[in-house]
């Protein structure tokens, strides 16, 4: 893994906790076979909507995800005045897979995610079949085309929902924005829509650090009374700020400010050796956790790991 990718300080054992009152065993299992035929349901009927006009494939892809959502047991909150149809780059906060379907629950849209996520079991082909335009975090050289990709996705009318901290965290607090897709906005002349997502209770849809996958859904199920909510802030116009990292400090002042006192993100840390483009990223998860673990609000449960959760 290369040295400059973003790092959140969030790890299983310590920030994604399991809910309290957990739901019982069963009734788990039956969410998480809810979702999954959710999810198996959505790949088999996908290809029937090629034919559909957007408007029309958009509407179901919202269905379908709110649905996915639900039947894990998630109750949804929206928050804010939808924006204006027309390009958009919508950035938010990343805490979990949930924020995908959650996402494109309001605002459909093509994801920008790691090259990974396409061989993920359930969400891969789901991700592919969505669209999603997959990004090589591995390789810096790559940066500049993948930019104009999104740019040119913009400038044909879409909307691209990018999660530019590069790595989740754990909702308690928030990684600062990376630049380089706002640079796809000035160049489309898009505006910008900054979307904050919030869990409550925090901690069981974290999906940080070495977390498996299956962990995760299972602790997903689990989870009693979990809520999600998805806030969307004033759109930010373009030519509003002159560059991209503006634009980018701008976007991730308002998300963290729409979250807890704690979301405030951290001065960017260079490393040695890359130059300024390694602050460029932006991709959709990189889950790669450091060896500290930021303090965690006093609300919060202090143990409980993710590895003891059934897989």
């Amino acid at each position: 893994m290369s040295v400059w990718l973003p790092a959140a300080p969030c790890l299983p054992e310590r920030c994604a906790t399991p809910a309290h009152p957990a739901a019982p065993p069963p009734r788990a299992a039956l969410r998480l076979a809810a979702g999954c035929a959710a999810v198996a349901a959505g790949l088999a009927l996908a290809p029937l909507t090629a034919p559909l006009r957007p408007a029309v494939r958009h509407r179901l892809t919202r269905l379908w995800c709110r649905a996915v959502v639900r039947a894990f047991g998630v109750r949804v909150r929206v928050t804010g005045a939808p924006p204006p149809p027309g390009p958009l780059l919508v950035v938010a906060n990343h805490v979990s897979w949930l924020d995908i379907p959650l996402v494109a629950a309001v605002l459909p849209g093509r994801m920008v995610a790691k090259r990974e996520v396409r061989h993920w079991p359930l969400l891969g082909p789901l991700a592919a079949l969505g669209g999603t335009l997959f990004l090589d975090r591995d390789r810096l050289r790559a940066l500049p085309g993948a930019v104009r990709d999104l740019a040119r996705t913009l400038a044909a009318g879409h909307r691209v929902v990018v999660f530019p901290e590069g790595s989740t965290w754990c909702g308690r607090a928030q990684g600062a924005f990376r630049p380089a897709a706002f640079q796809a906005a000035l160049d489309a002349g898009a505006p910008v829509q900054p979307v904050r997502i919030t869990y409550r209770p925090v901690g069981p849809a974290a999906f940080v650090g070495d977390d498996p996958l299956t962990a995760s859904l299972w602790r997903v199920a689990r989870a009693g009374r979990l809520t999600a909510e998805i806030r969307l802030l004033a759109p930010v116009p373009h030519g509003a700020h002159p560059d991209r990292r503006a634009l980018a400090r701008a976007a991730g002042a308002a998300v963290a400010a729409a979250g807890p006192p704690a979301a405030r993100p951290p001065a960017a840390r260079p490393a040695a050796g890359v130059g300024a483009a390694q602050t460029a990223v932006a991709s959709d998860s990189a889950k790669r956790p450091c060896s500290s673990v930021h303090h965690r609000d006093s609300a919060s449960p202090a143990a409980a790991s993710s590895a003891a959760i059934p897989s």
